[in-house]
């Protein structure tokens, strides 16, 4: 196990992200599981934890904890901005090649984070989602997220939402979005990351009570749809709506080629059809030009993206290149 001294000098293998709000009640034993974990791992193990703008003793706790295991990281929220944020800061101060997300309410145990990370070291894949053993609150709706994610997205996983082992690099490549923890393995797939799945076992909760409540449905509904349309659209938006546009002024021409003849033959004119006509005109000249406001916005993306990538990484060099201190900082 690492030294308090080469904490930030000394190769890290795997970085354990940890995000908590108000996790006061479970945070010691989740340190403490860590610890016996790390001892019987040949690989080293950092493990970040974010605290989400707790409102109890947690980062206090954490402060106390980083003194006694050198292995600890705690970073700081003021305010709470989310699981996918919080991911993201510990990502950014992360070390390790391979990250793995993992809750801190002690539903799963961090004796089971080697059997993520296991494929990822032996090169059978990029990414390793948990697939949850046990009974647990939410199922139904768990079920059904799940099924319908996998009619949207051919994704060989039957848990999409669980803890997971990941390449440092599908980081980089993800487009950050609100949630987008959710769909990680989608996305990752999407940008042709190999992805499995573990049997993970899943126990009750140690302390506290969960954070998450039915409102989240049709959020995460709503989430899944935006995915989707980013995945089949998002690099070319003129596709989908230049494709809308043209569709409308077809029907436009149509029905005013119908309406002459109709006229040409009968003699009487239908007001009805020149008010579809102008409406399906005007409605196909917006759909078209929101495409092609679209592609400037996805070109725009891209090289955002790109220079998120470059600034990820000259972050990481200074987080290396840090002397050695405990990483207590506020974000």
């Amino acid at each position: 196990m690492m030294t308090r001294l080469d904490r930030t000098h000394a190769a890290v293998d795997v970085s354990v992200l940890v995000p908590a709000k108000d996790e006061a009640g479970n945070l010691s034993l989740f340190v403490e599981l860590c610890d016996a974990m790390i001892r019987e791992q040949s690989l080293t193990y950092e493990v970040v934890i974010i605290d989400d703008g707790s409102r109890d003793d947690s980062w206090s706790l954490l402060q106390s904890l980083s003194a006694q295991y050198a292995f600890l990281r705690p970073v700081r929220h003021r305010s709470q901005r989310g699981i996918a944020e919080a991911l993201r800061t510990g990502y950014l101060k992360a070390l390790g090649d391979i990250l793995v997300f993992y809750p801190a309410d002690l539903q799963f145990k961090p004796e089971d984070i080697p059997r993520l990370v296991a494929p990822i070291r032996d090169d059978s894949s990029d990414m390793v989602t948990g697939f949850k053993q046990g009974v647990y609150e939410k199922a139904f709706v768990s079920r059904i997220y799940n099924g319908l994610s996998r009619m949207l997205f051919d994704i060989p996983v039957r848990d999409l939402n669980n803890v997971k082992a990941y390449r440092r690099e599908i980081m980089t490549a993800l487009p950050m979005r609100p949630d987008f923890h959710r769909y990680m393995i989608v996305l990752a797939a999407a940008q042709g990351y190999t992805v499995t799945e573990v049997p993970i076992p899943l126990y009750p909760r140690h302390a506290g009570k969960s954070k998450f409540g039915w409102s989240r449905i049709p959020v995460g509904v709503l989430d899944m749809l935006a995915v989707w349309f980013e995945l089949r659209f998002g690099q070319k938006p003129l596709l989908a709506f230049g494709m809308l546009g043209a569709g409308l002024f077809a029907v436009g021409v149509l029905s005013g080629l119908s309406a002459l003849g109709w006229l040409s033959v009968t003699g009487q004119g239908q007001r009805w059809v020149w008010t579809l006509i102008q409406t399906c005109l005007v409605l196909g000249s917006i759909f078209f030009a929101t495409g092609l406001l679209g592609e400037q916005i996805a070109q725009q993306r891209a090289e955002v993206r790109e220079l998120r990538r470059e600034l990820d990484q000259d972050a990481r060099r200074r987080e290396q290149a840090r002397t050695a201190s405990p990483a207590n900082s506020d974000t």
